[in-house]
């Protein structure tokens, strides 16, 4: 009988050292999308407040604590990265496990902002994209969350089919940004 081994989706493609740029997967955690009842956006944010530590955030944001993370991914849509999510938040919103639906990708050091500059649209800088803040856009050509979770710090999530994309992707924009500090 033939056994299954459950690999991660960047599973023998990271980490990698370029530059001054580290990329590695996140540790696998549960993804769990939360969208609440109608009307019941108020009771979901109060109940995963009460189970997890952390509410539900704003359009763009993303909060942690307590080994939780929550992103703002669409109105009235977020995720929950971390813990398995309490029982008790389905008498207010719909849960979905999307743990295996995702690549998540970390790019830190120095030149994390011009890597990611190189290949997405958004005005990463601090008083545009400051810590705290998440969104949906493209990554190169692909659809893309790109978190930023620390000073020089970034999580960028996309679909696990796309994961040997990505990382190549990640890794021909940040061969190019340490060839340019080279010169």
């Amino acid at each position: 009988m033939v056994e299954l081994i459950a690999k991660s989706a960047a599973a023998g493609l990271l980490p990698r050292q370029i530059g001054r740029v580290s990329l590695s997967e996140a540790v696998f955690r549960p993804i769990t999308g939360i969208s609440p009842y109608a009307g019941m956006v108020a009771q979901a944010a109060a109940a995963v407040t009460a189970a997890h530590g952390v509410g539900l955030p704003g359009p763009n944001r993303l909060v942690s604590g307590k080994g939780a993370e929550v992103l703002w991914v669409g109105r009235n849509r977020w995720l929950l990265i971390g813990p398995e999510p309490d029982p008790r938040l389905t008498e207010t919103a719909a849960l979905s496990d999307q743990s295996d639906a995702w690549v998540s990708v970390l790019i830190s050091g120095a030149d994390a902002a011009a890597v990611l500059a190189r290949l997405t649209p958004l005005d990463l800088r601090d008083r545009g994209f400051a810590i705290g803040t998440s969104a949906r856009s493209e990554l190169f050509h692909m659809p893309a969350i790109i978190a930023r979770t620390g000073a020089v710090e970034w999580r960028v999530m996309c679909f696990r089919s796309m994961a040997r994309t990505l990382v190549k992707d990640l890794s021909v924009a940040a061969q190019s940004v340490a060839a340019r500090a080279a010169l």
